[in-house]
């Protein structure tokens, strides 16, 4: 595990991925082109998932769906900045995935890429707040859906990050 990423169990013993660190900053918009360019590191590298056992791989469409998705253009403020600094954590996030679920194609556009359909895992991480100072005064909770394609090859690959939702329960606090 990285030095700034660890999986920790949260009170209700659930699995959680901490990010410490922001490296995505922005008052107004996110520089998606770094994003994308900081995703490259993880082409070629699967990882595996431990509730279901599945290996999903990270194929060359990761960055350029990532960043370049409908789902990421519709995204402004905390959310873009959350999904952004989310990068930091897909190795993680994909380990404690759970709730495995089956979508069939639902459009010509990528009856090539996942013939197979598409599956959707349930993940967690966390980002840090700051105070005034600099100080990092608490952590905001996020739930997201990773979505993986089944390829005609019969290995899942990830394609993006979607349904990012800030859990409203109590803040995380070390």
């Amino acid at each position: 595990m990285r030095e700034n990423v660890k999986i920790i169990t949260d009170k209700d013993s659930r699995k959680l991925v901490v990010i410490s660190k922001i490296l995505f900053k922005g008052k107004r918009s996110i520089c998606w082109d770094e994003v994308k360019k900081y995703l490259r590191q993880y082409v070629g590298n699967s990882y595996l998932i431990e509730d279901t056992n599945d290996t999903v791989y990270i194929g060359r469409d990761l960055p350029d769906e990532y960043t370049g998705s409908k789902y990421t253009f519709s995204l402004k403020g905390a959310n873009a900045k959350a999904k952004a600094n989310a990068t930091q954590g897909i190795p993680e996030m994909l380990e404690i995935a759970e709730g495995k679920h089956y979508r069939e194609n639902s459009g010509n556009k990528h009856l090539r890429d996942a013939v197979f359909g598409w599956y959707r895992y349930d993940s967690r991480f966390a980002l840090p707040v700051y105070d005034e100072q600099g100080v990092v005064e608490r952590y905001n909770v996020y739930h997201v859906s990773m979505l993986v394609r089944h390829a005609k090859n019969g290995n899942y690959y990830l394609y993006d990050i979607l349904d990012i939702k800030k859990e409203t329960s109590n803040p995380f606090r070390f």
